[in-house]
């Protein structure tokens, strides 16, 4: 049997990675090839992302994928988080780095948007969970700044239509990236016009939609020569990175869940239809985009972005420490004395995790934690009790209780973490695979029509 390769790129909010997805008669292993750091830069009070580095790291890893040996790619496919984009000017020319969801400046504009369209219709509507950086309240801000970059924009691309754009010049949206926008309708699958007419959003600059699996051309004659490879096609997969790890999700039958476990945690059902109720309002989850005709009903949660903002801080401050050297010590710190949301705005992006977390637990009437065990000991059995009180309300919208949590992604390497979950869940924990995200953007590329 031939062997069948294809080339994933997956990008998340704190690294990215090249994967080469490997057919073989026992089934599909993935090679990585290039693995590279994301950072957002913070200048003139902003938050950005340095989307031509990322793209120049793509580059290098289309290069280094061909120098070894892998030059007989079938197809290239890219996913990344949601809700970010940019903006194209006249011919194609990049209009500056696009902002990171991080950015704290969209605060005040959610309530702009509630004077023109109430909460509970725009919900209704869209059924995506407010966030302060959705990408409608992005675009909204450039609105009433009156932003200069709206004047010349002619398209408007999430981050991972943006990379394709650059790999093939096509400019068209992916339906599971589109959807994460709340800008769209989730039963007819299209942009909801009366969003944009009464937040006097620009339409004109928002791309056609295409489905997950859609080939979207040729790879640039210029980056396929600098790489040494064939102008093979470039697949737009699920690209949204959460989309394509639900889509290798290896469970069968009925009354699971999924916990995409990462930076984020992503904790849902994929459900046939939106579910769009007052219960769906009011505990604020969503319906985003999946495969094969389904919805992401989910909710998103802070996820170990606290053990990762931890672990950086301590390093700036000199004492550079691994993550299973941060599990051990949580291990040996025992059962914690405090707990926080890990969704508390305080959270969100703080000058320094450790002291955030610090002043809320005195803030709170808690005992402050007195090491570097305690302090992730108390961020992971706040993420395990946060799993418990999203699968509890879950429940209360589906039609069977749920039985069993499949973990997925690079969180699912965390033993205490999924030992902790078990116990405040009571469902069976099933982990892994650790490269879901890359395995299901190399699985929808081989699907592609």
């Amino acid at each position: 049997m031939a062997l069948e390769k294809y080339l994933a790129f997956d990008l998340g909010a704190s690294s990215g990675r090249a994967l080469v997805g490997i057919y073989e008669k026992d089934g599909l292993r993935l090679e990585e090839t290039h693995r590279f750091p994301n950072r957002m830069v913070h200048i003139n009070g902003h938050f950005h992302w340095d989307i031509l580095q990322l793209f120049d790291e793509i580059k290098i890893g289309l290069a280094r994928t061909a120098h070894l040996g892998h030059k007989d790619i079938r197809s290239i496919g890219v996913d990344t988080w949601g809700v970010d984009f940019g903006l194209l000017g006249r011919r194609g020319v990049l209009l500056g780095n696009p902002y990171a969801y991080r950015d704290m400046d969209t605060d005040e504009v959610m309530q702009i948007a509630f004077e023109r369209i109430p909460r509970e219709q725009l919900y209704k509507k869209t059924g995506i969970q407010f966030m302060s950086f959705n990408s409608i309240f992005q675009l909204l801000r450039l609105v009433q700044e009156q932003s200069p970059l709206l004047e010349v924009a002619e398209k408007l691309l999430f981050i991972p239509d943006l990379l394709n754009h650059f790999l093939t010049g096509e400019m068209v949206s992916e339906y599971t990236i589109a959807s994460t926008s709340q800008l769209l309708n989730p039963w007819s699958k299209t942009w909801e016009k009366e969003i944009f007419d009464r937040l006097n959003l620009p339409l004109r600059i928002i791309p056609d939609i295409v489905p997950p699996g859609t080939r979207l051309g040729q790879l640039r004659r210029e980056i396929a020569e600098e790489a040494g490879l064939p102008r093979v096609p470039v697949v737009a997969p699920a690209c949204h990175d959460t989309a394509s790890a639900v889509a290798a999700v290896p469970a069968t039958g009925e009354n699971w869940a999924y916990l995409s476990s990462g930076t984020w945690s992503l904790i849902g059902v994929a459900s046939p239809q939106p579910i769009i109720n007052d219960i769906a309002l009011a505990n604020n989850f969503t319906n985003e985009g999946g495969v094969d005709d389904t919805i992401r009903f989910l909710k998103n949660v802070a996820g170990l972005w606290l053990v990762q903002r931890c672990k950086s801080d301590w390093a700036k401050e000199g004492e550079e420490l691994s993550y299973n050297e941060l599990t051990r010590l949580a291990e040996e710190a025992g059962p914690s004395s405090c707990h926080v949301d890990p969704d508390d705005p305080a959270f969100t992006n703080p000058l320094n995790m450790p002291a955030a977390m610090e002043k809320y637990c005195r803030d709170s009437g808690q005992p402050v934690p007195m090491s570097k065990g305690q302090y992730i000991r108390c961020a992971l059995e706040s993420l395990a009790r946060k799993y418990k009180q999203v699968l509890d309300n879950l429940n209360t919208m589906l039609p069977q209780p749920l039985q069993r949590l499949h973990i997925v992604g690079g969180g699912a390497q965390n033993l205490l973490l999924n030992r902790l979950t078990k116990e405040m869940t009571g469902l069976e924990v099933i982990a892994g695979p650790v490269e879901a995200t890359g395995m299901g953007n190399v699985i929808l590329q081989r699907r592609a029509r």
